[in-house]
């Protein structure tokens, strides 16, 4: 393949959002209730009580902000799917109406030349799942693979990229370990473990169905906070690689080998199958076999890393070290490791399917939207990514979280991350400087980085 100072020629520069934190119309044309339409309605959950019931109204209005991609050169959009848009009861037969929206919406990206980038999962469980068990249940990697089924016969005519899950660290850890996003669970460990086999097996069964048919390429999206090393030394790049893929601690949900081993290596971290509480799962070599289904890519959602050291163990960050409106530390150097240790340990190409940054965004007195911090976070990120994929690692794309600002879950409207401000009370949408920059880069391909 060729390169182009780093990046491949086809190399995927893009914008990323999903279906419950854009979408809006939460109980028309026939969807269902999801978890989160339950949960953002529970007293206390969200921090401005706020609910994503409209959201960005991108469900009315997917033509105008695919314009605005169009007119920001974006070449390819990753996107979710809502379960309870396609099944209201996330079983049985598919709801027309949803599927017409998907279909509008693929259909409409195309027409400007931006190559559609499917999630199949994206937190959104359909409520009437989650009154059986959700994830707990047994059954649920049947419902995923059903879904999935339908995904692949209604748009895998046109989709030629899907994930099947994003961040199952997130909708594990944070909704059924820390109990902070929905379904609000705070379990113990045997019932996480169940919680996770089952995803991992829904991922393997959604793999089978979308690899039927047209020929597309697979992945999943991974929530990953790089190890990195303090120095250039051989003992602290070790240290940091092996701080990276820890995973036998309590808050092993949040972890990245314990996701993506079994996946891809096609085996868990050895103490997952010598684990002898009462409950966990039972493991076979076919369990094994299904998750392991053979990808494509990895995408990983980096937004800040963790320094280690040979002799300190983890470093921290010093104080008065540069964070985001989050709190998130700003650590660049997470999109140089992150990608090159995922790539040594699993070999596939790497997609940062997620990266970007949450600002002080307000309209000026000028009516535009300077964010020219955003525009240095992104910068230096994007030059780490750059030297990474000088250095060898296999890039395939780049996707800015977000294209607008829109619902960030627990935190509701408090944290804006677009490049596109979107004013809630009108859904005016204004490009801001990082969204007339991030044009210019991808016109140059990353050259002038």
């Amino acid at each position: 393949m060729e390169v182009s100072r780093g990046f491949k020629t086809d190399f995927a520069w893009g914008a990323a959002t999903a279906s419950y934190q854009i979408e809006g119309a939460y109980d028309e044309d026939g969807k269902g209730l999801d978890i989160w339409d339950v949960f953002s309605h529970t007293e206390g959950k969200i921090a401005d009580d706020s609910s994503g019931d409209i959201a960005c109204d991108h469900y009315h209005r997917y033509k105008d902000d695919i314009a605005i991609m169009a007119d920001l050169g974006l070449k390819a959009y990753r996107f979710s799917v809502s379960w309870s848009r396609i099944q209201p009861d996330g079983t049985g037969a598919p709801n027309e109406k949803g599927i017409a929206f998907y279909n509008d919406l693929i259909d409409e990206l195309l027409k400007y030349g931006i190559e559609p980038y499917m999630t199949l999962y994206h937190w959104d469980l359909p409520y009437a799942l989650h009154l059986k068990g959700g994830w707990l249940n047994d059954e649920s990697p049947l419902w995923f693979a059903e879904y999935a089924r339908i995904i692949k016969e209604r748009f895998g005519d046109r989709v030629t990229h899907f994930m099947t899950f994003n961040e199952p660290q997130v909708f594990v850890g944070c909704g059924c370990f820390e109990g902070s996003h929905a379904p609000g669970y705070k379990l113990a460990k045997p019932e996480l473990l169940r919680i996770g086999h089952n995803v991992l097996k829904a991922h393997g069964m959604a793999v089978k169905e979308l690899r039927k048919g047209k020929e597309c390429k697979i992945g999943f999206a991974a929530a990953s906070c790089p190890s990195i090393p303090v120095s250039d030394s051989a003992e602290d790049i070790d240290a940091a690689r092996e701080s990276y893929f820890v995973s036998d601690h309590p808050a092993f949900a949040f972890s990245d080998a314990y996701w993506a081993d079994p996946m891809v290596k096609g085996k868990y971290p050895e103490w997952v199958t010598s684990c002898k509480e009462r409950g966990v799962p039972t493991i076979t070599d076919e369990d094994m076999a299904l998750i392991s289904q053979p990808i494509d890519f990895i995408g990983l959602n980096i937004y800040n890393g963790k320094y280690i050291s040979a002799a300190k163990g983890g470093e921290g960050n010093a104080q008065g070290h540069a964070r985001t409106l989050m709190g998130w530390p700003v650590t660049p150097a997470a999109l140089y490791w992150g990608p090159k240790f995922y790539h040594e340990r699993y070999g596939l190409p790497i997609i940062i399917t997620e990266n970007g940054m949450s600002c002080h965004d307000e309209v000026s007195l000028d009516g535009k939207v300077h964010d020219p911090n955003r525009i240095d976070y992104l910068t230096r990120y994007l030059r780490e990514l750059k030297r990474a994929a000088e250095d060898g690692t296999e890039i395939d794309g780049y996707f800015q979280w977000s294209l607008m600002d829109n619902y960030e879950w627990a935190f509701g409207y408090l944290q804006r991350f677009g490049m596109i401000y979107v004013d809630y009370a009108t859904q005016e949408r204004i490009i801001k400087d990082s969204g007339h920059w991030y044009k210019s880069v991808i016109a140059s391909h990353g050259e002038d980085l």
